[in-house]
């Protein structure tokens, strides 16, 4: 987990940090060539080829009867990378996926399904901070076209009828919100979902039409959403970014507000190891409050207030476990 605090805490700090971006106008940049994921170079993970980061997690690929597609979250945070979208052909970024959220954070759904991850033109970190927000759509609209084309592309050639487990965090989660509204909402396809998580980001109960939030550990054909943050604390822009956001319990996976340390199961930490009962959990409007977790150098975190790095490696045990139960449930139910 400590490499993702390296790399991703720091980011937490940028909406209040002055020093610039070394940047261009938007409509003045080269956009990046797009995948194509035709070709298995695009693609960080595929069943069968799984790296050696997530098998140092996971050990080697079995195939499984549902499927997982993961998009992960904003790694492009370089102030002196001028570019408004990842070129995902430079290897420091194909890197930076495959050591960080794919070890960390996708590994968490390997368990419960056969994994695909894509590499996608994500928007650099400075779309979400003034002034160079006013390119955040339009940047958006590049990463999206990638996620679109990745996940069409596998509906096509890949999914053979399975059912699917969607997984994201950040900024992977805005693309999967687009996603599920695209493809799921409403839609046949919804019928092959067994769950969607959908960690880091701000989702309202009636931002959908058809899905909703699920509210039992075994429930399928809904989502979940969740913010982590220090117990007690309130970041700075709670009134819009997370209040009145879905707040899912990531230990229970039920409508409890609260969680104990028995009952979690466990922290993926930068040691491949898992620490089971190291945290509980409050729940609050729109945001998980946890203790301190009792890993490893703690006092790093005690440094931290927002744990939005961490949202899924606070809980991978724990959503390792609950998505093997909610695929399980979807077979049951949809198995004659």
């Amino acid at each position: 987990m400590y490499r993702l605090i390296l790399t991703l805490a720091v980011v937490l700090l940028m909406p209040s940090c002055k020093t610039a971006y070394q940047t261009a106008p938007f409509n003045e940049t080269p956009v990046p060539t797009a995948p194509d994921y035709a070709d298995e170079r695009y693609w960080a993970v595929l069943p069968g080829q799984y790296p050696k980061q997530l098998e140092e997690i996971t050990g080697p690929f079995e195939a499984k009867t549902a499927d997982v597609f993961f998009v992960y979250p904003t790694l492009l945070v370089d102030k002196k990378n001028p570019s408004w979208n990842a070129d995902v052909h430079q290897k420091d970024i194909r890197h930076a996926v495959l050591d960080q959220s794919v070890k960390y954070q996708a590994s968490a759904f390997a368990a419960a399904g056969n994994l695909y991850v894509p590499f996608y033109r994500q928007s650099h970190y400075k779309v979400y901070v003034a002034p160079h927000d006013q390119s955040e759509e339009g940047s958006r609209a590049i990463a999206y076209a990638d996620v679109r084309s990745a996940f069409s592309y596998y509906l096509t050639h890949y999914n053979q009828g399975r059912p699917i487990i969607l997984a994201s965090h950040s900024q992977g989660s805005i693309m999967m919100g687009m996603l599920l509204k695209e493809f799921f909402d409403g839609q046949p396809l919804q019928e092959q979902l067994v769950a969607a998580y959908v960690p880091g980001i701000k989702i309202k109960a009636g931002d959908f039409r058809v899905l909703r939030p699920m509210t039992s550990p075994t429930a399928t054909g809904g989502y979940l959403a969740w913010n982590t943050v220090k117990r007690n604390y309130y970041p700075y822009s709670y009134e819009w970014w997370y209040k009145g956001g879905v707040t899912s319990n990531p230990i229970l996976w039920n409508e409890c507000p609260t969680a104990s340390a028995e009952s979690h199961l466990g922290v993926l930490n930068s040691d491949g190891k898992i620490y089971p009962q190291a945290l509980s959990i409050e729940l609050v409007d729109g945001l998980v409050w946890s203790s301190l977790p009792k890993i490893p150098k703690r006092w790093l975190l005690s440094l931290i207030k927002s744990y939005h790095f961490a949202d899924i490696n606070l809980f991978w045990k724990d959503i390792e476990k609950n998505a093997q139960d909610r695929v399980d449930a979807w077979l049951k139910k949809n198995t004659n």
